[in-house]
């Protein structure tokens, strides 16, 4: 991210590891020796977006906050935004932090769906799952997909190469209005975090990487749905799946098997709306779900 400053919540480190040849931005807190809790943030967000939920959950648990590829403080390369490299990221940087155990995980929007295909193609390293205002790969029934595609709208506007990285560079007016826009209460934005999240998208190799990232979507993720390519993939790791009421963008989800489904107030932006919720809702379902090692026990 060049020059832009870091950030500051109280408690929290940073760290850097490289996997795959990248260098990946971390930030820590909580107690190193405490059950790990992998973080993923939402799409034009990076970290940070995480800064409520971390002081609800660094308590007890040791919670680490990714930037994914290209975004926020970690290397931003030329390629590798399509969903199954992300997923292979995730999984090297699971290695490059030595956490051979399954780690606890928390995914948000687009790391939310990169948390599904995670457990799916790496159920030995999650021990348990909880996604935040996202879709799961077998939401759509064949025939459904169309239903709900207009609340994408907006990514008409970013997704297209070489036009969508114009746009969030040179109209930051347009990412302000949506992310007032996808919380229930744009009161609840701190002036200077909204900022934080506008401003990072403005910088060339950020704004390259959004429109990457979309457009990545298109031609590799939306195939997959409207084909139904995950239908006979079964997910074993215990899912929760938290939706909020006024959310513009994604809608609750169709039951599947292995997936708990829980709406709860609030718009598309949980962690920033709802911090206790989420952490709350984070620290009840790993309890539920992951089984303690004897030494935890003791």
């Amino acid at each position: 991210m060049g020059d832009r400053p870091m950030p500051e919540v109280a408690g929290v480190r940073h760290r850097f590891v490289s996997a795959r040849g990248i260098s990946f931005h971390i930030a820590e807190a909580g107690p190193a020796e405490a059950p790990p809790v992998l973080l993923l943030h939402g799409f034009t967000q990076h970290w940070y977006a995480w800064h409520r939920v971390v002081p609800e959950l660094a308590a007890d648990h040791r919670v680490l906050c990714l930037d994914l590829r290209g975004c926020g403080w970690s290397e931003a390369p030329r390629r590798g935004y399509h969903s199954a490299g992300l997923v292979a990221d995730l999984v090297a940087v699971l290695d490059a932090l030595e956490l051979r155990e399954p780690v606890r995980l928390v995914g948000h929007e687009c790391g939310g769906w990169l948390g599904f295909l995670l457990c799916l193609a790496a159920p030995d390293r999650v021990a348990s799952f909880l996604a935040l205002n996202t879709s799961h790969p077998w939401r759509r029934p064949q025939g459904r997909l169309p239903l709900d595609a207009w609340r994408f709208w907006y990514t008409a506007f970013w997704e297209y190469p070489g036009i969508g990285r114009r746009v969030l560079r040179h109209w930051p007016g347009f990412t302000r209005f949506l992310l007032r826009h996808w919380t229930a209460d744009p009161s609840c934005w701190e002036p200077a975090v909204l900022e934080e999240f506008v401003q990072a998208l403005r910088a060339p190799d950020r704004a390259r990487v959004a429109e990457q990232l979309l457009w990545q979507f298109v031609l590799h993720d939306i195939p997959a749905l409207a084909t139904g390519r995950h239908r006979d993939r079964r997910l074993t790791v215990p899912t929760l799946m938290l939706c909020g009421d006024r959310d513009p963008v994604t809608r609750p989800a169709p039951e599947v098997h292995g997936i708990d489904v829980r709406v709860v107030p609030g718009g598309h932006l949980l962690p920033e709306e709802a911090p206790a919720v989420v952490a709350g809702a984070a620290r009840e379902h790993f309890r539920r779900t992951v089984r303690m090692p004897r030494a935890e026990k003791e």
